[in-house]
């Protein structure tokens, strides 16, 4: 197991020695702002160390392929903090959460997007008018053109998944 993990060190120090700088400006163009190109290049790394070593023939495709998905979720955790900010700032001042309440706030907003984000669109779609505007099954499957029976699936599919994040099961 410890020689294992050390040729994965090994592995992710000679890309990190031969790519770091190229992933860095790669994010920079990407992003427009050095210092979160700077964060997520360390993230791809990171990543690279928990996974299990593979023969990447196309380092820069390899690297460039994982820095992608966290520029996507970089831009939605941004578009989900600017919403957050924006409701905040509606708010009258006595009603105005504590700075740790909307971190906290915020850290379960972005928790909250990546569960359904890993749901298929039909489904995050009737979960959420489920529970967000109270929507029947039978208006759900109306909405969505759908039988009665495929938006009930829906529902409970959606259900299912965010239980078993919720008690590993």
């Amino acid at each position: 197991m410890a020689a294992a993990e050390s040729a994965l060190q090994q592995h992710v120090h000679a890309l990190y020695s031969d790519h770091h700088r190229w992933l860095q400006g790669w994010l920079r163009h990407q992003l427009g702002n050095a210092f979160d190109a700077a964060d997520l290049a360390q993230d791809v790394f990171l990543r690279l160390l928990h996974r299990e070593p593979c023969d990447i023939r196309e380092p820069r495709t390899y690297l460039s392929t994982i820095a992608r998905g966290l520029v996507i979720e970089h831009w939605r955790r941004r578009e989900l903090e600017l919403a957050w900010l924006e409701t905040l700032a509606q708010l009258p001042a006595p009603q105005a959460p504590s700075p740790e309440s909307r971190l906290l706030f915020l850290e379960t907003l972005i928790a909250i997007d990546r569960i359904l984000d890993a749901l298929k669109p039909q489904v995050r779609k009737a979960f959420l008018w489920a529970q967000l505007e109270g929507l029947t099954c039978r208006q759900i499957a109306e909405r969505l053109g759908v039988s009665l029976a495929t938006a009930e699936r829906y529902v409970a599919a959606a259900l299912r998944h965010c239980y078993s994040l919720r008690f590993g099961g």
